[in-house]
């Protein structure tokens, strides 16, 4: 506790890790987190355990429609993952140390890789509704970053190299894998901003301009904080929206889920194969 007797935020991690490991019968390999529209990939583990984020101590509780709150214990592809269900959002009124608490909790289990799926608005002209979008770098437009105030010595450095946020090696096995199954899927910038509106016609443009193909309100925090503990990520939207000039149209969120349902399949299809190449 500090000078205040409040818990610190590296203590609400330990105990949090501490009932975590305690339930768990093993420890996972892999980390996912599941995006809007995109929890078909659960068909395809074989769960062993499911773990509601409300019995977890300091764990946040997901407050977006489409989104569960459950942690997700299994094996997919012959490897043994922990999956959430469900993620948070800045704009749902958390910190960014509260957005990015499960990364921590992660890397404390042992994963050695994460994987993140979102759903994005299209900047790029030559996007298509329900393809898909390969994160290959990010632009960071929040106005709070998760590493702000003390550094935890024990999980990395207090000025974090971001020169790969994702890995190459990666995205260049998903590329291949995409082309040779005909997968619809491209290789670009994601612009994280803190929403929860959409974005004004202005706003994509500005968008554009500064180099970013797809926008979302979400991974970037969660990617800081992976890189910030040497985790190496793989992140892939589904384009739910098209934004470029010309293609604008008015969004709901059904429309987002039915769009991220096209996308879904192929995008499972790729995390499957790479999870399966580790």
């Amino acid at each position: 506790m500090n000078e205040k007797g409040l818990i610190t935020y590296a203590e609400r991690i330990h105990l949090a890790h501490q009932h975590l490991e305690k339930v768990l019968p093993y420890s996972p390999e892999i980390g996912i987190i599941l995006g809007t529209g995109l929890g078909g990939l659960l068909k395809d583990i074989s769960i062993d355990m499911e773990i509601d984020y409300r019995d977890i101590p300091h764990f946040p509780v997901s407050t977006v429609e489409s989104h569960a709150g459950k942690l997700v214990l299994g094996t997919l592809a012959h490897k043994k993952i922990l999956a959430m269900k469900g993620r948070f959002h800045y704009y749902e009124g958390y910190s960014m140390k509260q957005v990015t608490f499960p990364v921590r909790i992660f890397k404390k289990l042992g994963i050695h890789h994460l994987f993140i799926s979102n759903a994005a608005g299209g900047l790029h002209p030559d996007f298509e509704l329900g393809q898909s979008m390969i994160i290959k770098d990010h632009i960071d437009l929040f106005p709070e970053n998760p590493l702000r105030g003390a550094n935890l010595e024990n999980y990395g450095p207090r000025f974090p190299d971001m020169s790969d946020p994702y890995d190459e090696k990666l995205i260049d096995k998903a590329l291949l894998f995409a082309r040779e199954e005909g997968i619809k899927t491209s290789v670009g910038v994601y612009a994280g901003v803190q929403g929860p509106n959409l974005e004004t016609k202005a706003e994509y443009r500005y968008l554009g301009i500064i180099g970013a193909d797809g926008v979302g309100m979400s991974t970037v925090p969660e990617v800081i904080v992976a890189r910030h503990m040497g985790i190496p990520v793989f992140a892939i939207s589904a384009i739910t929206d098209l934004c470029a000039p010309g293609k604008i149209q008015k969004v709901t969120i059904a429309d987002v889920l039915e769009a991220a349902a096209m996308a879904e399949p192929g995008m499972t299809r790729i995390i499957k194969q790479l999870i399966g190449e580790l």
